[in-house]
C-alpha cells in the first residue's frame, strides 16, 4: 500500500488525513498548529512517501510545492487542493506534479472542523497538465471522491461560476440587508441558506477574490443577464425546468 504525506490540517488536509487512517493507508501528515501521533513539524519525514497532498491555504502553496523541490525524489507523486488551478500549473516541478482540487468542504475551517467522509459522494477536479496518476486517482476514489479530468484555465472559469461567484454574492445580499433591521429581525431558513457561504474562511475568501478576480466579474455579468432574462412571460416554465434540471443534477 503506498505511503503517503499530507501537509496542511485545515478543514480540507484533516479531513483527507482522518479518513486514510480509517482506510488503513500508512498517513502521516506535517502541520505547525498540530500535534499527534504521525503528525511532525519537518518536510524531511515526507522523504519516502509515494504520494503528498497539499493542503496549505492558496497564498503559502506556491512556497510549500517549492520548498517540496529539495526534499523529495522525481518519482514522488505531489497533489494540492487549491481552488484555483492555473497559478500552481506555470512551473514544471522536479517531483510528479499533479494539480488537482476537491469540491468538497463547508463554512467552517480547522482540525476541529474536519471529519470522515467529507469526500464521500464530492467531485474532486483534477489538471494533469504534467501527467496523470493513477495511483492518485484510486486514493481519490477510495476517499468517495469522483475524479474529473479538466483543464486549469477551464476550471477556475467553472470555479467562479459555481463557487467563488455564490461566495461573493452571498456576502454582497447580507450585506444589503444589514442596512434593514426589519428584514434582519424577519429572515428565517431562506435567507439562512442564501448566505450560508459568507462564512468562509475569511483567508481562503480573499485569495479567491483577489486571484480569480476576472472570472468573477464574468460570471456575475451572465447572472445579471441571465436574472434578466429569467423575468418574463415565460417565468413559470422558465422555473419548473430549472427544478426539473437541478433536481436531476443533484440526484446523480
Amino acid at each position: 500500500m503506498k505511503k503517503i504525506g499530507v501537509i496542511g490540517l485545515g478543514l480540507i488536509g484533516g479531513s483527507i488525513f482522518k479518513d486514510l487512517k480509517v482506510l488503513g493507508y500508512d498517513v502521516i501528515a506535517v502541520s505547525n498548529s498540530q500535534d499527534g501521533e504521525n503528525i511532525y513539524k519537518t518536510y524531511d519525514v515526507l522523504k519516502d512517501r509515494d504520494i503528498i497532498f497539499v493542503c496549505s491555504a492558496m497564498n503559502k502553496t506556491l512556497k510549500v510545492l517549492d520548498d517540496l523541490e529539495s526534499v523529495l525524489s522525481p518519482e514522488t507523486v505531489v497533489t494540492d487542493v487549491c481552488s484555483l488551478k492555473e497559478f500552481v500549473c506555470k512551473k514544471k516541478r522536479l517531483y510528479h506534479f499533479v494539480p488537482s482540487h476537491p469540491m468538497a468542504g463547508t463554512e467552517h475551517k480547522g482540525f476541529e472542523n474536519s471529519f470522515e467522509g467529507l469526500f464521500k459522494g464530492a467531485k474532486w477536479v483534477i489538471t494533469p497538465v504534467f501527467g496523470e496518476s493513477k495511483e492518485l486517482v484510486s486514493i481519490i476514489e477510495a476517499l468517495g471522491a469522483k475524479p474529473l479530468i479538466t483543464t486549469p484555465e477551464k476550471h477556475d472559469e467553472a470555479a467562479a461560476m459555481i463557487s467563488h461567484m455564490p461566495m461573493v454574492l452571498a456576502q454582497a445580499l447580507f450585506l444589503a440587508a444589514s442596512d434593514n433591521k426589519l428584514a434582519l429581525e424577519m429572515a428565517s431558513s431562506g435567507f439562512r441558506d442564501m448566505t450560508r457561504l459568507a462564512m468562509s474562511n475569511e483567508e481562503m475568501a480573499c485569495d479567491m477574490v483577489s486571484m480569480n478576480s476576472k472570472n468573477i466579474e464574468q460570471s456575475l455579468l451572465k447572472l445579471y443577464k441571465s436574472v434578466g432574462d429569467l423575468i418574463g412571460e415565460n417565468y413559470p416554465e422558465t422555473i419548473s425546468k430549472i427544478k426539473s434540471d437541478r433536481s436531476k443534477m443533484f440526484l446523480q
